[in-house]
C-alpha cells in the first residue's frame, strides 16, 4: 500500500518528504512487527540484539561497553538491560581476570537456544521474500547505506 493511503493524505510537497515520511513509517512498522515477534517469547527487541551480539564475539566475553557501542537502537542503561535477560538465564556474567572493575558477559546456551529458535522470524525471513526480490532488498540496502551517507547521527 502507498504511503499516501497508509497515513491518508493527498499528497506530499516534495519526494523528499514523501521519502522522510515512508522511511520513519516503515521504520515504525518494522518495529512493532519485531517487537510483537520478540514478546512472543518474552523478551525485547533489545534484548534479541543484545544475545546476536554476545553470540557473535563468542568464544571471547563482552562488556557493557561493547554493546552500547553495537546496538542498533540507542539504549541508555545498558545496565539495567543486560540485568533482565541474565535474570532469564539467556546470559551470564562474570567479573574480569585482569580488570576487576569490569564484568564479563557471555551468552548461555539457553540464550542460543532462544536465538536459533526465533532468529528467522526476527530476520523477517518470512516477509520480506514476499514483498522484494532478492535483488530488490540488495539495491534497497544500497540506497538506505547512501542515504546516512558518512556523517554520523550527532553531528547531524
Amino acid at each position: 500500500m502507498k504511503i499516501e493511503e497508509e497515513i491518508k493524505v493527498k499528497s506530499f510537497s516534495s519526494d523528499w518528504q514523501r521519502a522522510s515520511i515512508n522511511i520513519m513509517y516503515t521504520g515504525n512498522w518494522l518495529n512493532l512487527i519485531l517487537e510483537k515477534r520478540a514478546a512472543k517469547k518474552q523478551i525485547t527487541l533489545q534484548q534479541f540484539n543484545v544475545l546476536r551480539i554476545l553470540r557473535g564475539q563468542l568464544p571471547n566475553p563482552s562488556t557493557n561497553n561493547l554493546l552500547k557501542n553495537r546496538m542498533i537502537t540507542n539504549t541508555p542503561d545498558i545496565s539495567r538491560l543486560v540485568d533482565r535477560i541474565v535474570a532469564k538465564g539467556l546470559v551470564s556474567r562474570c567479573k574480569n581476570k585482569e580488570d576487576k572493575r569490569a564484568v564479563d558477559l557471555f551468552i548461555t546456551e539457553k540464550g542460543l537456544a532462544l536465538l536459533e529458535e526465533i532468529e528467522d522470524d526476527m530476520m523477517l525471513n518470512d516477509l520480506l521474500p514476499q514483498n522484494l526480490s532478492e535483488q530488490e532488498a540488495f539495491q534497497l540496502s544500497e540506497l538506505l547505506d547512501k542515504f546516512r551517507g558518512s556523517i554520523p547521527p550527532e553531528e547531524v
